[in-house]
């Protein structure tokens, strides 16, 4: 089953990307919006429920305004409580995210994992980010809100990481940028990379499937190919988009 959820007001929901911890509407609209994503997700078979501890989601959400450094991000509140909640449902072990930049969009997911957000225990939560800098600093913020080294940053090449990787992954989360024009086009050889290590019930998460949906053409038609993944839901909760899809 391949569905798409669609939220009524992408067009004037927007990020302030130098202010990434703006509140961008009332809370209730926020939590309303990603119930609904989460609604679409439990119909095509691809979380069990519906239910997280939105305490704990608003705890986590305190311990990164508060300790991250991040210039900018593209992760809206919507996006970010919608990662974590998929986590917490789905409560990954092994959980790769490939392009993290700062450690953001790495830490909304393992955030239902490790920190103040933390709502299961996982055995390895791993970031990779390709430019050194960035998975510094990436790995810095995450040692701030997790001190117990399950959470870790990586700078390393993905399609190569993944390649090489020796254990079964339960979540591989990309939000990538390849050289040589390719852009996000790499998402697509990050998950081929990666499939002898997906199984049945293993959760692939794409960001921006919606803003960029035609550099992504090639990736969303393997991942909507009932051959290569049983469900999937674009989920459309902003402008840029998530399309989640399982084994």
């Amino acid at each position: 089953m391949f569905l798409e959820y669609r939220a009524g007001d992408i067009g004037t929901y927007r990020m302030d990307y130098s202010n990434p911890h703006r509140q961008l509407e009332e809370p209730q609209r926020e939590i309303a919006v990603v119930d609904e994503a989460l609604g679409a997700l439990h119909t095509a078979g691809i979380l069990p429920h519906t239910k997280y501890d939105r305490g704990k989601m608003l705890a986590h959400r305190r311990g990164v305004a508060e300790t991250f450094e991040m210039p900018w991000t593209a992760i809206t509140p919507r996006m970010q409580r919608l990662l974590y909640a998929i986590n917490a449902i789905a409560r990954p072990a092994t959980m790769i995210a490939a392009g993290v930049f700062c450690g953001n969009t790495f830490i909304s997911n393992a955030g239902a994992a490790v920190g103040p957000g933390a709502c299961y225990t996982a055995d390895s939560l791993i970031g990779l980010e390709i430019k050194p800098q960035e998975a510094e600093r990436a790995e810095r913020n995450v040692r701030k809100i997790d001190p117990t080294g399950v959470a870790r940053v990586l700078a390393a090449d993905a399609v190569q990481f993944v390649a090489d990787f020796d254990s079964p992954v339960d979540l591989l989360y990309l939000d990538a940028d390849g050289d040589k024009g390719r852009g996000k086009g790499i998402y697509l050889d990050i998950l081929q990379a990666a499939l002898a290590r997906l199984h049945s019930g293993s959760i692939v998460l794409a960001h921006n499937s919606h803003n960029a949906a035609e550099r992504l053409r090639h990736y969303l038609a393997f991942v909507r190919d009932e051959a290569n993944f049983r469900a999937g839901v674009n989920a459309i909760l902003d402008g840029e988009g998530l399309e989640v899809s399982i084994m």
